[in-house]
């Protein structure tokens, strides 16, 4: 498949299974992924989509293919050290072992991308970019490498395949696999029976807010383990889900997607992903511009937006006070099917204060949302 500017597609190793079951495919980051799978009946006969995918998640179990993500596998003496002094997390703070949601930024404080680093031990470590900005996350430790560290791009070493969702550890059972894991950490396994697929490293981590495992078997073993996983789910009620779903999901936890809440003209602060920002670190890409904002407040912060009517809001359409002035643009947007009701991420003014009322353009229609903080459910995760 070709983009609208001519540029063929990459695929995963599941493809042709996608295109066999159903899959709706796009474009996404560069990859030719399954968006939803509306033919895809589950074990009672229902057939899927967005909405059937995402309530999976919430009340059984999904899975998903997320094999397009990056792989950046960094080895040798001083590579946590190395890490500490690029990234804005404290790779200190985590243990071998353990996983940590980072961002790399630029000299001005933007963000580069956010991504996962798996803290194999002191010299070796595997970053999870995503898959549009591993390269640019590539070239950029590249370029900082003074430590004559071994950097590759490892983008199809990997598969990632994600299974989230209440009945996990049912799934993963009914084929002979318990996993007892904290939440980001990580290991390396074999299921029993299944020695081909070789060996995968687990990690309890995922972007829907609920409980579940991330698998990157060997690339070229991915579909060994899909459709183990797969007859897993639908034994447990569950069904295999795309990116839609992926994406109403994380909206509803108020997660970011680079593009969207985090870029090179937003700041983790301004993204409210402080949290992920060890300022007290003694140097790392962007961390003077960093202090500043942090001093003198950001420009704008990510807030929720709550609909009060029957609208969907979308990215790009602009927020303002009910007096009319601009105070904010909506970045992510969505009909929440948890909630029956459109939904929102938004850049505001951080004079707007949570609680406050606003108003949506909403293709002309003015519609009304009440400023919340994410996320909108709660958090299963733990």
């Amino acid at each position: 498949m070709e983009n609208s500017s001519n540029t063929t597609l990459l695929n995963t190793a599941l493809h042709e299974w996608h295109k066999s079951n159903g899959a709706k495919l796009a474009d996404f980051g560069g990859w030719e992924m399954p968006i939803e799978y509306s033919s895809y009946l589950n074990q009672s006969g229902e057939k899927g989509g967005v909405l059937a995918e995402h309530s999976a998640v919430r009340e059984s179990v999904g899975l998903f293919d997320v094999s397009h993500l990056g792989k950046i596998e960094i080895s040798g003496a001083g590579t946590v050290d190395f890490l500490n002094e690029i990234l804005t997390n404290d790779l200190s703070k985590i243990k071998d072992g353990q996983a940590q949601y980072n961002m790399i930024c630029n000299d001005n404080g933007g963000v580069i991308d956010d991504l996962i680093v798996y803290r194999k031990n002191d010299e070796q470590c595997l970053l999870i970019p995503n898959a549009s900005n591993c390269s640019q996350v590539f070239n950029t430790l590249q370029a900082n490498n003074k430590k004559n560290l071994q950097i590759t791009n490892e983008h199809t070493k990997y598969g990632v395949i994600a299974l989230q969702g209440p009945k996990t550890t049912q799934a993963l059972e009914s084929i002979g696999v318990k996993l007892e894991l904290d939440y980001m950490s990580f290991t390396t396994i074999k299921i029993a029976g299944h020695e081909n697929i070789g060996e995968i490293i687990v990690c309890r981590t995922g972007y829907t807010g609920e409980y579940g495992f991330e698998f990157l078997p060997l690339w070229q073993n991915s579909l060994l383990l899909w459709k183990l996983l797969e007859n897993a789910v639908l034994k447990n009620g569950g069904r295999v889900c795309g990116l839609g779903a992926r994406d109403t999901l994380r909206t509803e936890m108020g997660y970011p997607l680079h593009g969207h809440e985090l870029s090179l003209d937003i700041s983790p602060l301004q993204a409210n992903a402080g949290w992920a920002v060890a300022l007290t670190k003694n140097s790392f890409l962007g961390a003077p511009v960093l202090r500043d904002e942090k001093a003198n407040g950001p420009v704008q912060i990510l807030r929720g937006l709550h609909v009060q009517d029957k609208a969907i809001p979308r990215a790009g359409m602009s927020v303002k006070t009910i007096e009319g002035q601009e105070c904010g643009l909506i970045t992510s947007g969505t009909f929440s099917p948890t909630l029956k009701v459109g939904i929102a991420l938004a850049l505001l003014n951080p004079k707007i204060e949570v609680g406050t009322i606003v108003e949506i353009d909403v293709r002309g229609r003015i519609s009304r949302a009440k400023v919340v903080k994410p996320p909108f459910v709660a958090s299963n995760v733990r």
